[in-house]
């Protein structure tokens, strides 16, 4: 019965350090900043809270990663969460203190007791404010426990936030005075709110920061030296079909690797991938990357841009000059890839985007695009961003110069819209599932199977995330009327079938943000017009849920908003 409490919490399951396929850091590099971390973790000084900060592609989340390896084979860490925003779950600050809970409850019997007596009398906390959350199912049981132990958050920058100075942070500042006993390790760049969280009053004298973009420059490129060294020579070993020179990669080739990479750990495990590739001569790969015009990096641009658009042109580059639809599945593709709010396997964007084709013509897409993409050999695996300065790269017109590559973020956001929309009005029907009437969900043993037969991966993903896609549209322009007539055909037909797919799937809650995302996007359209007062009334039919009163019930949702 406890062990059925905790696993019904609300957290995250696949945020912890063991999750996913995160590699640690090469053998042999970054020892400098992991022997002063590891230092940090064994002073008993009042230094609790350790802030690794860097810029885009220095390599904090590697770093993490070998900490917490390090640490949890040590027995010192408690629980981590690796943020991601890839990944709905993982980019929700919601989810952060319950899913550190729940990891500490399986670590340690004694905090797991205290934490199920506040289970018992608040089962739904997870759901309840930050502040409460870090005093129920954190403080509270260290108080009672006073456990020693570490807690890794990585990429806290990657989390939705909207507050000035970082809300985790500045709950945090809050509350870490009362658990001396624990140790937390946190990443993130150094962006404005993160900034302004750790320069809070009761974080900043109790906060060891150390800025990876400030590290010895002699050090960092001797890691990236010995990484290019093994990573290339393991590719020499292992390509028996290429001959290959004694001396490949020779000391000058790693020396303008090296340059190359201005101290990017990003840069470096890229030209590692596109070597790597099967499909082409890693000796004339690596002669493309070396002729590149030497330039410098600057926070993750420059160099990388300069890196991301040979890989692109390398890509294509036996596409004919008049072939011009490879580069229009390109965008569908790749700009879906980068966009959606949670990883898609080949399969279900096939489905949920008519226009890119099938899961093969996908796969024809990406398939010179490993060293940019995570590209599983499966089509049912979803495929990821490799490092979130590509899509960052492909989304900018000052970064991305050539057409052929740029993603408009604004037009894709209207494409996927329209095919989470397309999708809704095609799938969408009662009682979806053919449930009994009244059959309570988790009584019903095959309703996973039922789900994934009669929803399936594609039209989650539009119940869960097609006001997202809105929110991320323009108020003006031609779609405009589009949008609207759309939302009202889909509030008039399909509302409760989409609420009873939200149920089904679990994401219940995610209907009461998705009303006040429509809201949202329907205050920028009536502002950017100018309007004094915007009303749209929306009569939607809903049927009651009683089959013995299915007489339609008329409901006006309206969005109001005043302009300035």
């Amino acid at each position: 019965m406890d062990l059925t409490l905790l696993n019904g919490m609300y957290h995250t399951a696949d945020a912890g350090y063991l999750s996913g396929n995160r590699q640690g850091c090469l053998k042999g590099t970054r020892k400098d900043v992991l022997l002063q971390i590891e230092r940090w973790l064994m002073d008993d000084q009042d230094q609790r809270v350790f802030w690794l900060n860097g810029l885009a592609g220095t390599g904090k989340s590697t770093i993490a990663q070998t900490f917490a390896e390090i640490s949890f084979a040590d027995g010192k860490l408690g629980a981590s969460f690796f943020c991601s925003r890839d990944f709905e779950e993982r980019s929700n600050l919601q989810a952060i203190f319950p899913t550190l809970a729940f990891q500490l409850a399986y670590r340690y019997p004694p905090f797991r007791e205290q934490l199920l007596r506040v289970l018992r009398a608040s089962p739904d906390i997870g759901r309840e404010s930050l502040c409460s959350q870090l005093e129920k199912l954190i403080v509270g049981p260290f108080k009672v426990t006073r456990i020693p132990t570490l807690i890794i958050i990585d990429a806290l920058d990657e989390c939705k936030d909207e507050e000035p100075a970082s809300a985790i942070l500045s709950v945090l500042s809050r509350y870490v005075n009362e658990i001396p006993q624990v140790k937390f390790f946190i990443t993130g760049r150094p962006e404005p709110r993160i900034r302004s969280g750790f320069r809070l009053e009761s974080l900043r004298p109790i906060t060891e920061v150390l800025r990876l973009h400030d590290v010895d420059r002699s050090s960092v490129d001797g890691d990236i030296k010995l990484f290019f060294r093994t990573r290339l020579a393991d590719i020499a070993k292992t390509r028996s079909d290429c001959d290959f020179t004694e001396d490949w990669p020779s000391s000058y080739d790693i020396d303008v690797l090296c340059k190359k990479a201005a101290g990017l750990f990003i840069y470096a495990s890229t030209v590692v991938k596109f070597v790597a590739s099967k499909h082409h001569l890693p000796t004339e790969r690596l002669t493309v990357i070396i002729l590149l015009p030497q330039c410098t990096a600057n926070e993750g641009k420059s160099g990388i841009d300069l890196l991301y658009t040979k890989v692109l042109e390398q890509a294509f580059q036996d596409v004919d000059s008049d072939e011009q639809g490879i580069y229009s599945r390109f965008k569908l593709v790749v700009g879906a890839v980068v966009l959606i709010f949670h990883p898609l396997s080949r399969k279900t964007l096939s489905d949920l985007l008519k226009n890119c084709g099938t899961p093969s013509h996908i796969s024809n897409t990406l398939r010179s695009l490993h060293s940019l993409l995570l590209v599983p050999a499966s089509e049912v695996d979803p495929v990821r961003i490799f490092h979130k300065s590509f899509p960052d790269f492909l989304t900018d017109p000052e970064r991305c110069k050539d057409e052929r590559f740029f993603v408009d973020d604004s037009a894709h956001h209207i494409d996927i819209l329209f095919s989470c929309l397309n999708l809704m009005e095609e799938r969408l029907k009662k009682d979806i599932c053919g449930l009994d009437d009244y059959a309570i969900l988790n009584e019903v043993k095959d309703l996973p199977t039922r789900k994934g037969v009669c929803i399936g991966g594609a039209l989650e993903y539009a119940c869960r995330f097609w006001t997202k896609h809105l929110v991320r549209i323009p108020g003006t322009g031609p779609h405009v009327k589009r949008v609207q007539d759309a939302i009202y055909e889909f509030f008039t037909r399909r509302l409760l079938f989409w609420v009873e797919v939200l149920s089904l799937t679990g994401y219940l809650g995610v209907g009461v943000y998705a009303i006040n995302e429509i809201r949202q996007w329907y205050i920028s359209v009536s502002y950017r017009r100018n309007y004094l007062m915007c009303r749209m009334p929306l009569y939607v039919p809903l049927r009651r849920a009683s089959p013995l009163q299915d007489r339609p019930t008329i409901v006006n949702v309206s969005f109001w908003s005043t302009s300035t």
